[in-house]
């Protein structure tokens, strides 16, 4: 009789503790994922949304059967169907020769908003990589990136480098405006040959002299979302570049210049690697009343 009560003790620890283990990685994560949704809202793709599209506001979506059909989207390189339905891209055409550049960009059309309080999503498998600093970058709150017009090439990037280190850097003109990044940290391991799924959102709070940036990441593709970046810019994340670099693009805006404006384009980024893509999407969404 002891023996029995002895094993039936046993048995009840072990499911105690197995359930106190699937609370763990399943419930708790999604407890502190969700600040906004709870994890009950979804999108058109099937993937929960951390916070919800405000009311009227624009929401963009990739088109699956065919991206280029859509004039508000421009991939910029040669994008190719996967037998699984999936897109693949790698490098772009640029002056009439092919470079490392990826910039798949939703641009602004007629009539519709600025993209700012954006939740921006997409899942991607990278094919090959250069070197592990290489990387996956969602951004918004800027224009066209180019020398041309420097001013508008404002932006909060969101990254992760393949290696598994998640970080955000911001741009204040282009490309004298950088800063260092901030939020960095190695969350997972390589994410070369396999689906994750990444998400960057940022909204300005404080009555808008403030930018909230946070980073989310579905490691296994399962739609399982855990927060990886978490972070507050109001003032004192300066540029890198000396002042006489940084004040020659003549755009009026101080080192530290707090990024709380819209753009008119949302761009999902990489250099140097080939990846496939699907479920990408950009939307402007209702900010938390307290972050």
């Amino acid at each position: 009789m002891g023996i029995g009560k002895t094993k039936r003790k046993i048995i009840k620890l072990v499911l105690i503790i197995g359930i106190l283990l699937i609370s763990y990685y399943y419930f708790i994560p999604i407890l502190r994922t969700f600040p906004s949704n709870n994890g009950t809202i979804s999108d058109k793709f099937g993937i929960l949304e951390i916070y919800p599209t405000k009311p009227g506001g624009r929401e963009w979506f990739l088109n699956m059967y065919n991206p280029n059909d859509d004039p508000g989207f421009e991939a910029g390189s040669n994008i190719t169907r996967q037998l699984d339905g999936t897109w693949q891209i790698g490098v772009r055409l640029n002056n009439s020769k092919y470079d490392g550049e990826v910039r798949l960009a939703v641009v602004q059309l007629p009539g519709s908003e600025l993209w700012k309080n954006v939740e921006m999503t997409g899942y991607a498998k990278i094919i090959p990589a250069m070197n592990p600093n290489d990387s996956l970058v969602w951004f918004a709150r800027g224009g066209r990136h180019n020398n041309t017009v420097p001013c508008e090439g404002t932006s909060l990037k969101g990254g992760i480098d393949i290696n598994g280190t998640v970080s955000w850097m911001k741009e204040i003109w282009h490309t004298g405006g950088y800063t260092g990044k901030r939020g960095e940290e190695q969350v997972t391991s390589s994410i070369v040959g396999r689906w994750i799924g990444w998400k960057v959102v940022m909204y300005n709070i404080n009555n808008n002299t403030a930018v909230k940036m946070e980073s989310y990441l579905d490691d296994k593709a399962n739609n399982h979302w855990l927060k990886v970046a978490d972070l507050i810019d109001n003032g004192g994340w300066y540029a890198n570049s000396p002042d006489s670099e940084f004040y020659s693009a003549n755009c009026g805006k101080p080192k530290d210049y707090v990024i709380t404006n819209g753009g008119p384009i949302a761009i999902f980024r990489s250099d140097n690697m080939t990846w496939n893509f699907k479920d990408l999407s950009v939307r402007e969404i209702q900010p938390p009343s307290s972050p």
